[in-house]
């Protein structure tokens, strides 16, 4: 709520503001002057009787005389008065703080702090109820608030943050200005703010305290005004002169409204078909009921008639259908009424929401942008080798996912050699791009080679080798996922506002993704092996009369494109569970992004990984319990893309054109 000054101008007026809170906030310091006068035993004493059975109504003056002394162990008494530690000599009426062992209490002098032993018997414990422990611990909070502990004075703030009472604002505007701590200052006076909002004397104040309440986006705020824009249903003949929210229609929804006018004793219960029989059975008298014959009874004109006669006889109540219903209905009015009296109070608490649920479906808009853009960039690192291998081969590898898998591990396995889990990751990914770089050249030369323009054949045999890495990576890890844990420095979540935030796990995947596609457009422009992947690309038959040798850029482009999955397996493996199956949940989404964005070009698979992402996070926001679901339709989506622009968002030129 802004900073933690408070103008005073804001701030509700208290002229009966009481001498205890004065005394209370500076007890500490008066203290040894206020034990010399009157020690706190002996005004327990004098008020043993409420002391001993206290109740929600007496137990104020009781409360108010006891701060009043700025004794300071008054505060600790109140402590285990509510949390029933409080106990009785029945002999000589003291009261103790004791802990209760095998039928012996350990006694401590509640002035001095000298502890004795004594049995059990002849001791009686004080348990106040719920109302009174409620009232103790209000009249504790303001001694609690100027603790010079940080972490009581936390703990009393969050104490009244979870049940706000109007008797609790005093006592934070005393406490705010002695407040040295600037966190805890600054969520003082939010407190302020929105207990002014709700409980302050003064309109005008709650209304200052509502406007500033505008300008927040917490779900606290959201809370507050909520709370002060409650309604509550009501029904009368006529609209009473209330601060009405707003005027139903009760023909929109008769029978509900019709059991509110019973509910409210304004009108009868309708009479029902088996209210009816009920009726029938009960009055037959030589046949007949009233003057209908019981053989003529089987239609409901004829029940009806029969119900009516019984009626006009005062036998059975009137006969209440539709019609009565109707007529009813329309000779009452239905609200919900404001439980706020004020009308400008609730007006200044509508206005305050509609800006705040503004500010927080645009603040949803960015967080869900940032979702997006956080699994654009995981797709995009998934994807980028594929890409490459893809465009540049026109190879289907169903091994790709693999590859990711196996970076992963490469992670989790340095980790266990390398505590150090920042130089593990730093270590882990030259190491995790060189094993998957020689797997993959390994599997272009025994296998990939010799399958050229077969792609069926290709499909089937990568998706052999898909499943022998996966049950090759059980064997060895076993079936339990393996975490490969993130560096401190990247726990937690950057917090923008309430609504707002992204892991720094994902920002490190989003900067990652970024110097990647810097790399590989650099290898791609400013290179010789980039030049020669692109003249192959385009026309592999004119690279080879230039001296290009096809085979081995097919074979280094293959292992390039395995070496960024294996990196890519490292980055991943930091955000998602580390198993055999891992690769499997990215090798379609993979395939997507690389056929929507355009097989071959990098600039395509940045743009798929980008719609994929997005239209991901935008399915899954409209429904969002069913994951399964989003993924459905997103596929249904990109199989209608394809159908209008079968090359994908940036078409490649050249042999893939020709292709």
């Amino acid at each position: 709520m802004g900073g933690a000054t408070i103008r005073a101008a804001t701030l509700p007026k208290y002229p009966e503001f009481p001498m205890r809170l004065l005394l209370s906030a500076l007890f500490f310091m008066l203290s040894a002057l206020a034990s010399s006068a009157q020690d706190l035993q002996s005004l327990l004493q004098e008020n043993a009787a409420q002391i001993a059975k206290p109740s929600r109504t007496s137990i104020g003056i009781v409360l108010d005389q006891m701060v009043a002394t700025g004794l300071p162990q008054v505060p600790a008494f109140l402590e285990e008065w509510s949390d029933k530690n409080v106990w009785q000599d029945e002999a000589t009426g003291l009261f103790y703080i004791a802990t209760e062992g095998d039928d012996v209490l350990t006694l401590t002098d509640i002035d001095t702090g000298a502890q004795t032993t004594a049995p059990v018997d002849g001791f009686q414990q004080l348990k106040p109820n719920g109302g009174v422990r409620r009232v103790i611990g209000t009249a504790l909070v303001q001694f609690q608030l100027i603790d010079p502990d940080t972490t009581r004075r936390t703990a009393a703030l969050e104490s009244i943050a979870r049940r706000p009472e109007a008797s609790q604002l005093a006592p934070l505007i005393a406490s705010l200005d002695g407040e040295a701590d600037p966190v805890l200052r600054t969520r003082k006076a939010n407190l302020i703010t929105i207990l002014s909002a709700r409980f302050a004397e003064d309109p005008a104040d709650r209304i200052a305290a509502i406007e500033k309440l505008a300008q927040e986006t917490s779900v606290e705020t959201r809370a507050v005004l909520n709370q002060i824009l409650a309604t509550k249903p009501g029904v009368a003949t006529e609209l009473p002169e209330a601060n009405i929210a707003v005027q139903h229609d009760p023909m929109t929804d008769p029978d509900g409204f019709y059991a509110a006018l019973v509910a409210a004793d304004l009108a009868q219960p309708l009479t029902t078909p088996a209210a009816i029989r009920a009726a029938m059975e009960a009055h037959i008298v030589d046949g007949r009921v009233g003057d209908v014959p019981v053989a003529q009874l089987h239609t409901d004109a004829a029940r009806a008639r029969a119900y009516a006669a019984l009626a006009a006889a005062g036998t059975v109540p009137p006969l209440l259908g539709e019609p009565e219903r109707n007529n009813a209905l329309r000779s009452h009015v239905f609200y919900d009424a404001y439980i706020e009296d004020d009308p400008a109070i609730t007006a200044a608490a509508r206005r305050a929401l509609d800006q705040v649920e503004n500010a927080v479906a645009l603040a949803q808009t960015v967080d869900l942008g940032l979702d997006a853009l956080s699994l654009a960039s995981i797709y995009f690192l998934a994807a980028i080798g594929l890409a490459i291998t893809f465009g540049v081969m026109g190879v289907i590898n169903m091994a790709h996912g693999e590859f990711i898998m196996m970076g992963a591990y490469t992670g989790y396995v340095i980790q266990l050699f390398i505590p150090d889990y920042t130089i593990a990751i730093l270590v882990a990914l030259p190491v995790a791009f060189a094993i998957t770089f020689a797997a993959g050249v390994t599997m272009e030369r025994l296998v990939i080679r010799h399958l050229y323009h077969r792609p069926l054949e290709t499909l089937l045999a990568t998706f052999g080798i898909s499943i022998a890495l996966q049950q090759l990576a059980k064997n060895i890890f076993g079936t339990q996922a393996r975490p490969l844990t993130s560096p401190a420095w990247l726990d937690g979540a950057w917090i923008i506002s309430d609504v707002i935030q992204i892991s720094y796990i994902r920002i490190a995947i989003f900067f990652m993704a970024l110097f990647f596609l810097a790399l590989i457009l650099y290898i791609l422009k400013r290179t010789r092996l980039g030049l020669e992947v692109r003249a192959v690309t385009q026309n592999p038959g004119m690279a080879a009369s230039m001296g290009i040798n096809p085979d081995r850029i097919n074979m280094l482009t293959f292992g390039l494109g395995s070496g960024i999955a294996g990196i890519a397996g490292v980055a991943i493996g930091l955000y998602a569970k580390v198993t055999s199956e891992m690769g499997a949940d990215y090798i379609v989404q993979s395939f997507m992004t690389v056929v929507v964005g355009g097989v071959g070009n990098v600039w395509g698979t940045l743009a798929g990984a980008s719609l994929i992402g997005g239209l991901q996070k935008g399915i899954e926001w409209f429904n969002p319990s069913n994951t399964l679901a989003a993924q459905t339709y997103m596929i249904l989506f990109i199989i209608l893309f394809i159908q209008f622009r079968p090359k994908g968002i940036v078409a490649l030129k050249g042999r893939a054109a020709a292709d």
